[in-house]
């Protein structure tokens, strides 16, 4: 005959048998949902952060990446495919002469595409954070003209100035260079008059 304390031991005993059961379930559940949308468990289990920036950079195609690739410390500019065509400037070095430090220049630069093939610019960027090209994205036919922008600011850059831009396209060779200079009177100098 039972007792009622073996009967309540007993119901205990399925009462915590029970609560393991869906504690292991609930378990499972999440292993299964993680494997699902995280990649696999080794997320979760032991992957190293070395490990997964390899992994990471192994499977971008770096073909079609610009910029900063992370874990890589490198830039990496797209080079256009396809068959190459040539650009000429009609004036690659613009001199802006003499400014007051914390001025802007902004200058136009105007070229041609002189091959056979449309020209594609996949890139234009400055020697340094002060000068900021904008160029066209769309193709340029053969015989067509176009213009790639630069904006100088001289805020913090007193003396003789130098800044060189690489343009990088679809041409023989892959990268030319414009570049603008001039002067730039700091602000303990006397001001230029006239600009």
């Amino acid at each position: 005959m039972l007792s009622i304390e073996s009967f309540t031991i007993n119901t205990s005993n399925m009462e915590r048998n029970k609560q393991v059961q869906i504690g292991l379930l609930a378990l499972l559940a999440i292993l299964l949902v993680a494997n699902l949308v995280g990649g696999g468990f080794k997320n979760w289990f032991g992957q190293s952060e070395a490990e997964k920036i390899h992994e990471s950079a192994a499977s971008l195609d770096v073909s079609k990446q610009s910029g900063n690739i992370p874990g890589m410390n490198e830039n990496v500019v797209a080079v256009p495919a396809g068959p190459a065509t040539t650009i000429q400037y009609d004036q690659p070095v613009f001199d802006f002469g003499n400014i007051n430090e914390g001025e802007i220049v902004k200058h136009a630069y105007k070229f041609k595409n002189t091959g056979s093939e449309p020209l594609v610019i996949s890139n234009c960027k400055g020697s340094c954070g002060c000068t900021v090209p904008t160029w066209p994205k769309e193709p340029i036919p053969p015989g067509g003209e176009g213009e790639i922008k630069v904006e100088f600011n001289s805020k913090g850059k007193p003396g003789p100035q130098s800044k060189r831009v690489t343009v990088t396209a679809n041409t023989t060779p892959t990268e030319t260079f414009i570049e603008i200079k001039g002067e730039v009177k700091g602000k303990e100098q006397p001001a230029v008059k006239g600009g």
